[in-house]
């Protein structure tokens, strides 16, 4: 059989001839970064191979080999059949310096924790109580020494809090990237990489084990004792809560997508495998339906929409699109499958909202171009918020058209500035940002689909509810990512409609902070629990006209 030597982890693999570089990367421990689980549609998984390795590969087409100088060709690894030894070089990600928002809008909540500690100066030991049971009994007077953790698990990122739960402050917060991501990046392919025991497993183990090492960093920045953490809520969407433990998802991937597992209910910290006191346990917040989750449950306790007058929306932007509204006091919520493009993968220069990724762009009157880059210097590749503002921006200037494609400048007259910057790559036309970074032909189509989705989620919703967009008193546009953007340019963008000018407010984080709500008022539950049975959910491809709604929010 051959082997692979891959670098700098120095680790050599047998795999039997014609397996992927890929799937043996998958089988050595070796993490390859590959956010469409190994379709060969995001670009992600290139890897390293000099020249005369590359005889010992059999290379689809499109899948390379790419030129990377000084005798070096890369190669996707998914698509990189091996037929003999070779030496495999993965490339450092480009994720240093992550932006994730760990804070967002929360209204005033009562400290009532479900977890107490009671103090017996008789018998010297400290009881801890959650509710009406008996969690633990611990010698001596640690009554004050009573804390809380919650866990936003995004689909891309995680976020951690810990709280003093007898006096409700936030003590500390750590994020990092959700390691699922690696391997799938949407939640349809990770439904599908969970398909098997194997699957399941390493989705469940690769972010339990994130989440305990996030424990293990906010406990040290303030000196607390994980063994004095006795109750953590996880919020996050179906399917994130389904991997998060080990609940088999195959059932949210096909209709009639039935909820094998709703929440409102507790788990025991050891069942679950996150690090707090042995006796600890986990809330899980309800679940709406099988695409909208306890994110939003937790969002709209964050944000009190249940409480709005008028019509508020509420609107999560991200691969899965979830969103909810309250009309007159009643509640409906749907999801729409925007796909990886706004987290900046399926992106020819795509990146997370890490050090070097462009996060705005801005066009002068003079045709001038401004470009943020996060963490200064020279732009490396675009992220999500970076890839709005340039394609707004650039349909606002007339550089593409409303159908998505790049102008003729022999037919269209634009600013100097701009039009050299309208150049051809591999044959096809591109928008040229800085160096090795570009805004391709295909990168628009992806933000047409991302966008148009989600238009057409918003339309038809106000459709189904009876409600011109104009009527629309608030927009509440949550997430880590949602924070970062501006309305300008969801507008410019037709991502909403012109109407919510004026009315759009970025409140951050809520899955957080709706959890954060949870841990600290225990009525909060019970609240939440008989909400959700009265949200009524839009199923969106069943509404008569959904098709066209779909293709028409395609356009800019």
């Amino acid at each position: 059989m051959p082997t692979i030597r891959f670098l700098p982890d120095d680790r050599s693999i047998f795999v039997p001839a014609g397996s992927t570089i890929l799937v043996a990367a998958r089988q050595g421990g070796v993490t390859i970064e590959a956010p469409c689980n190994g379709a060969g549609s995001c670009g992600k998984c290139r890897v390293l191979v000099t020249e005369r390795d590359l005889a010992s590969l059999r290379l689809p087409d499109g899948s390379g080999p790419f030129d990377a100088g000084e005798g070096i060709s890369a190669v996707l690894a998914c698509h990189a059949e091996v037929l003999g030894d070779l030496t495999v070089t993965v490339p450092e990600r480009k994720e240093a310096g992550l932006k994730i928002a760990s804070h967002g809008v929360r209204g005033d909540v009562t400290l009532r924790p479900y977890v107490v500690k009671r103090y017996d100066p008789d018998r010297h030991e400290t009881s801890i109580l959650a509710g009406d049971e008996l969690l633990a009994v611990e010698q001596g007077d640690i009554s004050a020494e009573c804390f809380g953790l919650v866990v936003d698990i995004g689909t891309t990122t995680l976020v951690a809090a810990l709280m003093d739960l007898e006096d409700g402050r936030e003590l500390a917060t750590a994020s990092a990237l959700n390691p699922q991501s690696l391997h799938a990046q949407d939640v349809l392919s990770r439904i599908r990489f969970a398909s098997t025991p194997d699957g399941l497993e390493e989705m469940r183990g690769s972010v339990v084990e994130e989440i305990n090492r996030l424990i293990a960093s906010v406990v040290a920045q303030v000196g607390v004792a994980r063994e004095r953490v006795y109750e953590a809520v996880l919020a996050g969407n179906t399917t994130m809560i389904h991997l998060a433990c080990g609940v088999d998802p195959a059932s949210l991937g096909k209709y009639p997508y039935t909820v094998e597992f709703t929440g409102g209910c507790h788990r025991s910290a050891a069942e679950t495998g996150v690090a707090i006191a042995p006796a600890g346990l986990v809330y899980l917040p309800p679940a709406i339906s099988a695409y909208v989750g306890a994110d939003i449950t937790a969002g709209i306790l964050a944000t009190q929409l249940h409480s709005e007058e008028g019509t508020t929306l509420l609107v999560d932007i991200g691969t899965n699109g979830e969103m909810a509204i309250v009309k007159d006091g009643r509640l409906w919520a749907t999801s729409t499958a925007a796909g990886p493009a706004f987290e900046g993968m399926n992106i020819a220069c795509g990146m997370r909202a890490g050090k070097g990724a462009i996060e705005r762009f801005h066009v002068r009157e003079n045709g001038e171009v401004e470009i943020g880059v996060i963490g200064g210097g020279e732009a490396t590749g675009i992220c999500g918020s970076g890839l709005i503002d340039i394609v707004a921006e650039l349909v606002r200037e007339g550089v593409i058209g409303p159908n998505g494609r790049f102008v003729n400048t022999e037919r269209v007259s634009l600013p100097s500035t701009l039009r050299e910057r309208l150049v051809t790559i591999s044959g096809k036309p591109a928008f040229h940002l800085a160096d090795d970074v570009h805004l391709s032909q295909q990168d628009i189509r992806q933000v047409q689909l991302a966008k148009g989705a989600i238009r057409a989620g918003i339309d038809l919703l106000l459709r189904h509810l009876g409600v011109e967009a104009g009527e629309v008193r608030s927009v509440l546009i949550a997430g880590s990512f949602g924070y970062h953007l501006r309305a300008e340019s969801l507008i410019s963008l037709g991502l909403l409609p012109s109407e919510f000018d004026g009315k759009i407010e970025f409140v951050g984080n809520t899955s957080k902070t709706g959890a954060e709500a949870i841990l600290l008022d225990r009525e909060c539950r019970p609240e939440m629990v008989r909400l959700v049975a009265g949200v009524e959910v839009v199923e969106l491809a069943a509404i008569e006209g959904f098709d066209k709604a779909f293709v028409a929010s395609l356009k800019f």
